[in-house]
């Protein structure tokens, strides 16, 4: 583990304004984590902080469906119906109005479970003692949005075929004369490269900027208790508190917006091309 006192948080050193030590402020080392056991650079060893939260974030969910709908009662119980509430917000919510209800039906289970699961992952960033959000790092988003981007493929080429799948990405229409080699190059381009890619990057940016702020305001909070920077020590957690308030807020808007935008995209694989 380094020494060097900005790779760790200021409330795990003595440095504190007029003391004669910088502002040790967030940066990458904030996001990079050593392995829980073994070393470094070996596959089977490199079991990190992030990783854990993943694994708990999954175990967490399957845990609270099972015991919302295992024993599944016609007068519902507090958990069932929370459950129930959850399950309901993103089929009506998201998946019904974007694909309805015929078409949406058979991709629900995927999108509640794709919904739940970047939510808490996200979440993971203001829970005492993990204190991380997991989707802050790209691998996470880039796997996701990559699942994303196989089903949306195999639903495109599956309802059209080939020919008409290739039609359905390049927005071919005859009708557009000339310009039509230019818009289906633009369109092939925006589809199958730039889509997954904003996808991903949508999600990753958000959370990563979400917690570099926190850190910043938590780090100032503890650099600033000392001598006249009390005062604005105190302005700095106040900070900390609204930051983890909106961040809740941003956590659940990115997990919509992850969600919808996989709805799009199937959306527009199983519209009819005209």
């Amino acid at each position: 583990m380094s020494a060097d006192p900005t790779q760790v948080l200021a409330f795990e050193t003595d440095c504190h304004i007029f003391s004669g030590c910088g502002f040790p402020g967030p940066g990458l080392h904030s996001f990079l984590f050593e392995p829980l056991w073994g070393e470094a650079g070996l596959t089977s060893a490199y079991f990190n902080k992030p990783m854990l939260l993943a694994l708990l974030g999954s175990v967490i969910i399957v845990a609270f469906f099972w015991a919302a709908f295992g024993r599944a009662r016609v007068v519902p119980n507090k958990l069932q119906m929370v459950g129930e509430a959850g399950y309901d917000f993103v089929r009506r919510g998201i998946v019904y109005e974007t694909l309805g209800k015929k078409e949406g039906e058979k991709y629900v289970p995927f999108m509640v479970s794709l919904f739940f699961f970047v939510w808490i992952l996200n979440v993971w960033s203001i829970v005492p003692v993990a204190q991380f959000p997991v989707t802050s790092i790209i691998a996470y988003p880039a796997v996701l949005a990559l699942i994303v981007y196989f089903i949306w493929m195999s639903v495109t080429f599956k309802r059209h075929g080939f020919v008409g799948g290739f039609k359905n990405l390049t927005g071919y229409d005859k009708s557009l004369g000339p310009v039509l080699p230019l818009v289906m190059v633009i369109e092939f381009f925006s589809n199958v490269l730039v889509r997954p890619f904003t996808h991903a990057v949508r999600l990753f940016a958000n959370m990563f900027a979400g917690h570099t702020l926190l850190l910043l305001f938590t780090i100032a909070s503890w650099y600033l208790l000392n001598g006249i920077g009390i005062a604005y020590a105190g302005v700095s957690f106040i900070m900390v508190v609204v930051m983890t308030a909106f961040e809740l807020f941003i956590q659940a808007v990115q997990a919509y917006v992850f969600v919808l935008l996989a709805c799009s995209f199937i959306q527009g694989a199983l519209a009819e091309h005209h």
